[in-house]
C-alpha cells in the first residue's frame, strides 16, 4: 500500500504573476496527482477562509478548481475540465478574490448556470446552480481561461481597483 500524500498548503499566486493571465490545459486524466493537487487547493481554500481556488492560483494551469460556499445545502466540490454548458438570468453582486487581496468590486454574472466536468476521480459531474453557488463557479471557471473578476467591470473601475492595487502591493514589498 502506498502512503498517501500530505495535503498541504500551497503559496496563492498574485495580480501580476503571468500564470493568472494563461489558458489553463485540459486535464488528460483523473489520477493520483490530480488528486494530489485537489487535496492542495482544498488545504488553501480553508487556509485562506475563500469560497473557490482554481488551480492557476497556485501556480499550476490546469483546469482544475474547488469550491465551498460554506452553505448547509451545498455540498462542497470539485471540478475538473469543467465547461458551463448553459446560463441565464444576471445577478450583480460585490466580488472580491484571493489572488488579489482587499480588493472587491460590484460583478454582473448570470444568476444560474449549468456546468459539466469530472469530479475528484473522474466521474462525470453536471450541476445545476444559483445565486452564490453560480457566482462562484463562474468566477472559478473564469481562471481557468485567464479572467479576473477586474476584467468584468467598466474600464473606470478597472483603472480605479487597478490604482488602489498598485498602492497596496507597494506598501507590501
Amino acid at each position: 500500500m502506498a502512503d498517501a500524500t500530505p495535503m498541504s498548503v500551497r503559496e496563492v499566486r498574485y495580480l501580476g504573476d503571468p500564470v493568472l493571465r494563461e489558458v489553463c490545459r485540459e486535464v488528460e486524466a483523473v489520477d493520483e496527482e490530480i488528486r494530489s493537487l485537489v487535496d492542495d487547493l482544498i488545504e488553501t481554500m480553508y487556509e485562506q477562509d475563500g469560497i473557490g481556488l482554481a488551480a492557476p492560483q497556485i501556480g499550476i494551469p490546469l483546469r482544475v478548481f474547488v469550491y465551498d460556499v460554506r452553505d448547509e445545502d451545498v455540498e462542497p466540490g470539485v471540478l475538473v475540465n469543467p465547461r458551463i454548458v448553459d446560463a441565464t438570468g444576471t445577478q450583480r453582486e460585490v466580488e472580491g478574490c484571493l489572488s488579489i487581496p482587499g480588493l472587491e468590486e460590484v460583478v454582473e454574472r448570470m444568476d444560474r448556470v449549468v456546468i459539466e466536468g469530472l469530479d475528484r476521480d473522474g466521474a462525470p459531474v453536471r450541476l445545476e446552480a444559483e445565486g452564490l453557488l453560480s457566482r462562484c463557479l463562474q468566477h472559478e471557471n473564469d481562471h481557468l481561461d485567464g479572467v479576473l473578476f477586474i476584467d468584468r467591470v467598466s474600464p473606470l473601475k478597472r483603472r480605479m481597483l487597478l490604482k488602489k492595487w498598485s498602492k497596496t502591493e507597494g506598501s507590501r514589498r
